[in-house]
C-alpha cells in the first residue's frame, strides 16, 4: 500500500461527504464484512471494505480530507486506507454520484457527471453493440400489484409444482425425441422465422418477469424495464440489480436463475401442449417455444462465460460481484505490473489463488465469446448472407477496431504511465512485431488428416460352388489356413442320386455298345455318341460333389462371423461364406475432403501414417500412396459416414449409407507390414500427410477463404 501520493494535493483540501439518500448495508462475503453503498436514484451498488468505510462514514461537510485522512491513521494506523488508495475511492465514489460537495456549482458537476456517464454508457453500448440495451418503462407497481399471486408461487408449493411440470414434460418429450429432432431440422426455414421469433419474444418476457417477481418477493425494486438488441434482435429485459443489495447469498442466487427456472416451466407446458396438437401455427408456436427455452438456456443463459444468467449465479456462489470486470482488471493488472513495469499497479484480487482464478475467467470468457458470437454470425450468414455480412463488419469496429483505438489511447495519455510510458510503447510494439514473426513467419509443422478404412491387399469372398446343406466346418473362423486346405464339407442327396443315375445310364450304355459291336454296327455311332454324352455329365457331377469341400483358394485367415451357425443349414450356390484375407499386406484407403485437395496436390507429401480408431497410441507407417483419379461419391466403408459413427456427411435419402453429399478424392497407401496386427481388414482409423512447414498466418487466412468459397461461394 502506497502511503504517500504526489497527488494528494489535488484532494486534501476537498471538503466532501456521502449523499444524504446514500443507503448504507453490510454484507457478509466469503467470510468477510463488507459494506455496500447503494444509491437509490440510479439502483446502482458499491462495495468497500470496513477500513474504507471508516474513512468515507468520516467525511463531513465542515472537514478536509486531509484531516479525515490524518484522523483515520491515527485511530487505525494498520487498516487506514493510503493516500493513493483514497484518491481512487474517491475517484470512484465521484463517478458513481455518490459524493456531495458543499459547494453551489456542485450541481452542475452532478449533471456534468451524468453527462460523461452516458457517454460512457453510450461506448460500452457500442463495444457491446451485439446487446444494446434501450431502458423503457418502470413495471414496479405492476409487480407489487401482482405480487399476492406471485407469492404463492415463489414458494415451497411452487418448487414442487416447478419439478412436477418440468419433469413431466422431459419425459414427454424423450418419449417423443424422434419426431423432436425431425421437426427441429427445418428450425431456421423462412416459414418458420417469424413463428420463432414470436416464440423467443414471449419466452424471453415470461424469462424477464420472473427476474423481477423473484426479485420483488425478496424485498428488492426493479424500476427498469425496456428493449435489448440482442444480436440485433429486438428482446425485452428487465434490471434487477437491486437484489445485489440482498444479504443472503441464496436469494440473490434465487434472482438469478429466476428466468431460467420461469421458461423452463412455460416450456415444459409448451411440450404438452406440442405433444398433443396437430401440425399448425399452434404446434409450430410450442416447438418454436420448447426449442428457444433449450437453446438459449444451455449456450447463453447458464453458461457462467457469458454475462447472462449463470455469470450472475456463479458470481454470487463465489461471492464474488463483477467477476468479468475484476477479471479484465486483473489481466490489466498482468501485463501493467510485469510487463509495462508500473509498480503502483493494484490487483484486485486478495490472493495469488483468486487472481489465478480472474485470469483464467478472463482468458477463457473472451475465447469462448468469440466462439458463440462466430458460429452465431455463421449461422445467420447461411439463411441471410447480407445481414450476416453487416454484423460482422458491425462486430469487426466494435470489437477489434474500437478497442484497439482505445488502447492506443491508453498508451498515449494515461498518467499512470506517465513514469513507464516509453517502456509501454516499446513492449507493445516489440509484443505485436514477436506476434507477426511467429504467425507469419516462423514454419510450423503442418498436415491434414483424412478418415479411412484397413483393407487386405490380398482378399479372397469365399462362396460355393455347389448347393447343399452344411455337413462339417474344417476349419476354424479367425484360423490362419493354407491354399487349398478344406474350409467346410456340404452334403447334396440330389446330387449323388443324379450321380448313381448317370453311372448306371453309363454302364447300360457300354454294354449296348458291347452287344452292338458283335450284332448290329449300325448302332455304334449313335451309342457312341450317346456315351461320351452322358460321360460329360458324370465329369460335371464329379467337379460338383468335389466342390461340396469349400477349399481356400490360397493362404490367409478366414473370417467368417456366425459360421457355426451354417451347419446343418441349406445353402444356395454362391452363398456369403466369409472372407479370406492374406495378413501378409495390407493397404488403408482414405477419402480426402475437397478443402484438403490442395495439400495432396499441390504440395509435397513428405511422409503419411495412420492412427486406427481402439488403438490410437500405435502409428502405422503409410508408403506407396496413390490417388485414384476423378472426384468420388462412394464410400469406401459405410463406417464412415455419419450413419455409421464417421466424420463425413452421407446423404439422408441413401439406403447405402455409403452416398456422400460432398465429392472426395480418395487415396490408397500400403501399411508397415512390421507395425501390423495379426487381423486389420476393416477396421477404422485416421491417416496424417505431413506436409512441408508453414507459418500459421498464411495457413489460416487459406483456411478462412476456402471456407467462405465453400459456404457462401465468395
Amino acid at each position: 500500500m502506497n502511503t504517500f501520493s504526489e497527488s494528494w494535493y489535488r484532494v486534501a483540501n476537498q471538503k466532501i461527504c456521502l449523499r444524504p439518500g446514500v443507503r448504507v448495508r453490510r454484507q457478509m462475503f466469503r467470510g468477510e464484512r463488507w459494506i455496500v453503498l447503494e444509491n437509490p436514484f440510479s439502483n446502482e451498488f458499491f462495495r468497500l471494505r470496513p477500513a474504507a468505510y471508516e474513512f468515507v462514514a468520516r467525511l463531513r461537510p465542515d472537514r478536509t480530507v486531509e484531516q479525515v485522512w490524518q484522523e483515520c491513521i491515527e485511530r487505525f494506523p494498520d487498516e487506514a486506507p493510503g493516500q493513493e488508495a483514497v484518491i481512487q475511492l474517491l475517484s470512484q465514489l465521484y463517478f458513481a454520484n455518490l459524493l456531495q460537495y458543499d459547494l453551489a456549482a456542485d450541481s452542475a458537476q452532478l449533471f456534468e457527471r451524468f453527462k460523461k456517464r452516458q457517454q460512457r454508457e453510450l461506448g460500452m453500448n457500442l463495444l457491446n453493440i451485439m446487446f444494446m440495451r434501450f431502458p423503457l418503462l418502470d413495471p414496479d407497481r405492476f409487480l407489487v400489484r401482482a405480487m399476492p399471486f406471485a407469492r404463492k408461487l415463489i414458494s415451497a408449493f411452487g418448487a414442487i409444482l416447478w419439478l412436477i411440470v418440468v419433469g413431466a414434460g422431459v419425459k414427454v418429450a424423450l418419449d417423443h425425441f424422434d419426431l423432436l429432432r425431425e421437426q427441429g431440422q427445418g428450425i431456421l426455414a423462412t416459414n418458420n422465422l417469424f413463428l420463432l421469433y414470436v416464440g423467443l419474444v414471449i419466452i424471453k418476457a415470461i424469462h424477464e418477469f420472473g427476474h423481477a417477481f423473484f426479485c420483488r418477493r425478496f424485498g428488492g425494486e426493479v424500476h427498469v424495464m425496456g428493449v435489448m438488441l440482442m444480436i440485433f434482435t429486438p428482446m425485452p429485459y428487465v434490471d434487477a440489480t437491486s437484489a445485489w443489495g440482498f444479504r443472503s447469498r441464496w436469494q440473490r442466487t434465487l434472482v438469478g436463475a429466476a428466468g431460467m427456472i420461469a421458461e423452463l416451466f412455460v416450456a415444459a407446458l409448451a411440450v404438452f401442449v406440442w405433444a398433443n396438437t396437430a401440425p399448425g401455427i399452434i404446434h409450430s408456436l410450442a416447438y418454436n417455444m420448447m426449442f428457444v427455452a433449450s437453446v438459449s438456456t444451455l449456450i447463453f443463459n447458464i453458461n457462467p462465460l457469458l454475462r447472462f444468467d449463470g455469470y450472475y449465479i456463479l458470481s454470487d456462489l463465489l461471492e464474488i460481484p463483477n467477476l468479468s470486470q475484476r477479471a479484465t482488471e486483473q489481466l490489466r493488472h498482468f501485463a501493467e505490473y510485469y510487463l509495462f513495469g508500473v509498480k503502483n499497479s493494484r490487483s484486485p484480487a486478495d490472493n495469488g489463488r483468486e487472481a489465478g482464478w480472474y485470469a483464467f475467467y478472463g482468458v477463457t470468457s473472451g475465447i469462448y465469446r468469440v466462439i458463440v458470437f462466430g458460429g452465431v454470425l455463421f449461422t445467420v450468414a447461411d439463411r441471410f448472407l447480407i445481414i450476416g455480412m453487416v454484423m460482422a463488419a458491425v462486430c469487426l469496429i466494435s470489437w477489434v477496431t474500437v478497442p484497439v483505438i482505445r488502447f492506443v489511447q491508453y498508451l498515449a495519455a494515461n498518467p499512470q504511465l506517465d513514469r513507464v510510458r516509453t517502456r509501454a510503447i516499446g513492449v507493445t510494439v516489440a509484443g505485436a512485431a514477436v506476434l507477426l514473426i511467429l504467425l507469419g513467419v516462423v514454419p510450423f509443422p503442418a498436415g491434414f488428416r483424412a478418415p479411412g478404412i484397413v483393407v487386405a491387399s490380398q482378399r479372397t469372398q469365399i462362396a460355393n460352388e455347389t448347393s447343399g446343406a452344411v455337413e462339417a466346418l474344417l476349419a476354424q473362423s479367425g484360423s490362419a489356413v493354407k491354399a487349398g486346405q478344406p474350409l467346410m464339407r456340404l452334403r447334396n442327396e440330389e446330387l449323388d442320386a443324379d450321380i448313381a443315375s448317370a453311372q448306371a445310364r453309363l454302364d447300360e450304355i457300354n454294354a449296348r455298345l458291347l452287344n452292338a459291336m458283335g450284332t448290329n454296327s449300325a448302332d455304334i455311332a449313335p451309342l457312341t455318341e450317346l456315351r461320351d454324352s452322358v460321360t460329360s455329365q458324370l465329369k460335371k457331377y464329379s467337379v460338383d460333389q468335389a466342390n461340396l469341400v469349400v477349399r481356400a483358394p490360397h493362404d490367409g485367415v478366414w473370417v467368417a462371423p456366425g459360421i457355426e451357425d451354417y451347419v446343418g443349414r441349406q445353402v444356395n450356390r454362391g452363398s456369403d461364406l466369409g472372407l479370406l484375407v492374406n495378413p501378409a499386406a495390407f493397404e488403408f484407403v482414405a477419402s480426402v475432403r475437397q478443402e484438403d485437395v490442395n495439400g495432396l496436390f499441390g504440395r509435397d507429401i513428405r511422409h503419411a501414417a495412420v492412427r486406427l480408431n481402439g488403438d490410437a497410441g500405435t502409428l502405422i507407417p503409410v508408403s506407396a500412396w496413390r490417388v485414384i483419379p476423378g472426384e468420388q461419391r462412394m464410400l469406401p466403408s459405410a463406417a464412415l459416414g455419419w450413419k455409421g459413427g464417421g466424420d463425413i456427411p452421407v446423404a439422408a435419402d441413401d439406403t447405402s449409407s455409403s452416398k456422400t453429399v460432398e465429392p472426395f478424392f480418395e487415396v490408397v497407401g500400403k501399411l508397415d507390414k512390421s507395425r501390423q496386427a495379426p487381423v486389420l481388414d476393416g477396421r477404422s482409423g485416421k491417416i496424417r500427410f505431413a506436409l512441408p512447414p508453414e507459418p500459421l498466418l498464411p495457413r489460416w487466412t487459406r483456411d478462412l477463404w476456402q471456407l467462405l468459397q465453400k459456404r457462401y461461394q465468395m
